[in-house]
């Protein structure tokens, strides 16, 4: 297999080296492939991570894979919840499961690998939370010094997890805009691999595999409906990117029957705006309001792209609040056992929307992507759960309703 970068704005193409802005026009790169002959059973009996896709994704020796086993995740058939919102099909691709319990580890685990491909001394990550746990874990397996740039108000657990894999975290007076604007310039003057900002080509591509990973659960099947929290915008335009590429090599039918719902945080939802003022421009948020802090990113890279891929894909775009957020927390624990973080309530919140205006069929194939494991965000979800009453241990004084 053989890959290229393609300016996704001019078209121009570039070597597969350490770059992800195109000289010409400043357009940015997406990799390229000149795909090997693959079918159904090439992926069978492979190891159950996302690298089972090793022919589809950005590295070219497998020496340089820096594992710690993430993806192939569950689908979850959610039966309870479908019930509850009036759906006969619907999936929860839950990813609260991967190694650092969240989908980051898909597209850290490439921009890692492609590091110590490319040779690089170090890496480190502009994060909301996530991407920071994700980054300093592959980092640490894969021996290389780690810079995290994050928000200082994002969830403790978030920070603990990244300073536990021996990341070094430097916590901005700021938002995420602040930070990420800092991890960019302290990357390229040091020539760090920050793997959302100068590895963004090729750490964009393991979030494609969340659309690989899909399609084969369902039996290489074209699903309906795909639910898509959106922060950046770069997942939900992977994961198109990676259902075109299975039709490509002939996995997938027509792809384009597809349809893509972007779900946001009311406070943080400048795509959502843009979609339904019916604009190309996506007007950054200064100062994003939300609990759901991972997709808290007020000026998304990505945002125009989602609006073209809503276009594409006869999409919408829709936000949820606080207490919708919560709601939607609460609704998917309480029927699938599935506890996420804020993002992926923003998700089923926005799900239930979409299904009350008519959006979604009633035996539409409808997936709902989960983001995030919800012991990394409980401080938003204590103050609307019941407080525990401490009992003394006598059974006489111990009363239980069975209900």
């Amino acid at each position: 297999m053989t890959i290229s970068l393609e300016c996704r704005e001019c078209k121009k193409a570039f070597e597969p080296i350490f770059k992800y802005v195109c000289d010409d026009c400043f357009g940015p790169l997406d990799v390229k492939y000149d795909f090997p002959v693959v079918n159904k059973n090439t992926f069978t009996n492979r190891e159950h991570t996302y690298w089972r896709y090793f022919e589809l994704l950005p590295i070219q020796n497998k020496a340089n894979i820096v594992s710690i086993n993430a993806g192939m995740t569950p689908l979850i058939k959610a039966e309870k919840l479908g019930e509850k919102l009036g759906l006969n099909n619907l999936y929860i691709k839950n990813d609260s499961v991967n190694p650092t319990f969240s989908f980051k580890d898909r597209p850290a685990g490439i921009a890692i690998s492609k590091a110590k491909e490319f040779g690089l001394s170090a890496v480190g990550c502009a994060s909301t939370g996530n991407l920071a746990a994700a980054t300093a874990a592959h980092a640490a397996k894969g021996g290389l010094p780690c810079y995290v740039f994050a928000p200082s108000d994002i969830e403790h657990a978030k920070i603990v997890q990244a300073l536990s894999y021996g990341a070094e975290f430097i916590a901005v007076d700021g938002t995420y805009d602040d930070s990420n604007r800092i991890a960019a310039q302290i990357g390229d003057s040091k020539g760090i691999g920050i793997v959302n900002i100068n590895m963004r080509s090729y750490y964009v591509e393991g979030s494609k595999t969340l659309a690989f990973e899909v399609a084969e659960q369902l039996g290489w099947q074209v699903p309906d409906q795909l639910i898509i929290p959106v922060g950046s915008g770069a997942m939900l335009n992977a994961i198109c990117k990676g259902f075109e590429e299975l039709q490509t090599i002939s996995l997938l039918n027509d792809v384009s029957k597809m349809h893509i719902v972007a779900a946001q945080p009311t406070g943080c939802a400048p795509i959502v705006d843009a979609f339904k003022k019916k604009s190309n421009d996506v007007v950054p948020v200064e100062n994003p309001n939300t609990i759901a802090k991972s997709l808290a990113i007020g000026d998304p890279g990505d945002g125009r792209y989602v609006l073209k891929r809503l276009k594409q894909y006869n999409g919408h775009a829709e936000e949820s609040n606080n207490k919708e957020i919560l709601d939607a927390i609460l609704l998917l624990a309480k029927t699938e056992g599935v506890f996420t973080e804020p993002a992926g309530g923003v998700a089923v919140a926005v799900l239930k929307k979409m299904v009350e205006d008519g959006h979604i069929d009633k035996n539409d194939t409808t997936i709902c992507y989960v983001t995030g494991n919800g012991l990394k965000a409980t401080e938003s979800l204590m103050e609307v759960l019941p407080k525990p009453q401490v009992m003394q241990p006598d059974i006489a004084k111990i009363s239980v309703r069975i209900r």
